[in-house]
């Protein structure tokens, strides 16, 4: 027996169904392959080369100053680097240590500059210095006086029991260039024929490091441990100098 042929409205309910199958969507990346598989029209179905893989190595003796954005980050994520910490560190890993950093000679002028003037002041690492020239010899302390925050790149320079000070303007307190010291004159209430006699309070300013290589002058901040009354007036709202940089 022969088979029945189809109709015409039979071969058209087909074409029609063969024409809207959905085409098939190209397979995803495979692992492990090294490739990728093209996701464009005319590229589905070919292989493409991965995108090689960023380098790791990085050039000796370099420092960097690396922020990642984000969220912050607790202290185990901060030492590793991870999203939200700030580090300063070398190139080839490790860290730079931020109190050397402090503590290191900062450029402030030319000897010839300061001679004329006997005097200048500094920013040394966001701290506010005065540096005096006074017979031969380089002094430099915290600007601000110890007693009241005058300022002491004002005041005058005399000598008080054959050692040189600074005499602040304001209160008129005096402080030894060598050492910080305060000086003052004492009596003794029981015997008023007594003369005054010129006593030390102690290192209130902090003295800084002053060195002269090939006519340029360098400060250096103090890092002794012990605490100054100078300190209280060194920052904050006490300055007198604003950086450059701020």
């Amino acid at each position: 027996m022969n088979a029945a042929r189809p109709t015409n409205t039979q071969k058209q309910t087909e074409a029609t169904y063969v024409r809207t199958l959905p085409r098939p969507s190209a397979p995803r990346s495979r692992r492990g392959a090294g490739v990728t598989w093209g996701g464009d029209h005319e590229s589905r179905g070919r292989l493409r080369p991965a995108p090689p893989a960023p380098r790791r190595g990085r050039s000796p003796g370099l420092r960097s100053s690396v922020t990642w954005p984000g969220r912050p980050a607790g202290p185990a994520e901060a030492e590793r680097g991870a999203p939200g910490s700030s580090i300063s560190m070398d190139l080839d890993g490790s860290e730079q240590d931020p109190e050397v950093k402090e503590h290191s000679p900062v450029y402030v002028g030319r000897e010839e500059d300061i001679k004329k003037s006997e005097r200048m002041t500094a920013v040394v690492h966001d701290r506010e210095v005065v540096i005096f020239y006074h017979k031969g010899e380089y002094h430099a302390m915290d600007i601000r006086c110890y007693h009241s925050g005058g300022p002491l790149h004002l005041g005058e320079i005399e000598d008080f029991d054959g050692r040189p000070c600074i005499v602040c303007p304001w209160h008129k307190y005096k402080i030894t260039l060598a050492t910080g010291e305060g000086l003052y004159q004492s009596i003794n209430p029981r015997d008023p024929s007594a003369k005054p006699k010129w006593c030390s309070k102690g290192v209130k300013q902090r003295i800084h490091k002053v060195t002269v290589d090939n006519g340029s002058i360098y400060v250096t901040l103090s890092n002794e441990p012990f605490k100054c009354d100078s300190d209280f007036y060194a920052t904050g709202d006490f300055k007198v100098i604003r950086s450059p940089f701020r």
